[in-house]
């Protein structure tokens, strides 16, 4: 399918439609099917308008690294039970470091944010303890 034409809106071939959608309407497009000997009209709509959220700051990117980014757990040799269910999903051990790997987001599902440590991609996470005295 070829595109022959595309208009934006108040050119000639887009005023009904600009009648039919008002200020949503972006494109007009004439495509033309050669395999089915027709011409097919597309218009290109604005759907949703809302604000871009506010760029996260440095701090709650340390805090709170992306999904999708990789931290370095803390877990102790005895923790045999531990160990396994960060392995069984997807954890790979650093020797030189002795921490497991994982992407955020599976630290989050599997409810071990307090055992964060180490440095990431975005700077150096604090590890998430409490001061009980």
């Amino acid at each position: 399918m070829e595109c022959r034409k595309r208009l934006t809106p108040g050119m000639n071939g887009t005023k009904r439609y600009q009648q039919q959608f008002g200020s949503r309407l972006l494109f007009v497009r004439y495509r033309h099917d050669k395999l089915r000997q027709r011409r097919l009209t597309t218009v290109e709509l604005i759907v949703d308008d809302k604000p871009l959220p506010a760029p996260r700051t440095e701090v709650e990117k340390a805090l709170f690294p992306h999904p999708n980014q990789y931290v370095e757990l803390r877990v102790e040799y005895h923790e045999a039970e531990l160990r396994a269910m960060v392995k069984k999903n997807g954890g790979k051990w650093l020797p030189e470091k002795k921490r497991w790997r994982l992407p955020y987001h599976v630290v989050v599902k599997l409810r071990l944010k307090d055992r964060i440590e180490g440095e990431t991609g975005n700077g150096v996470l604090p590890v998430l303890e409490t001061n009980d005295q």
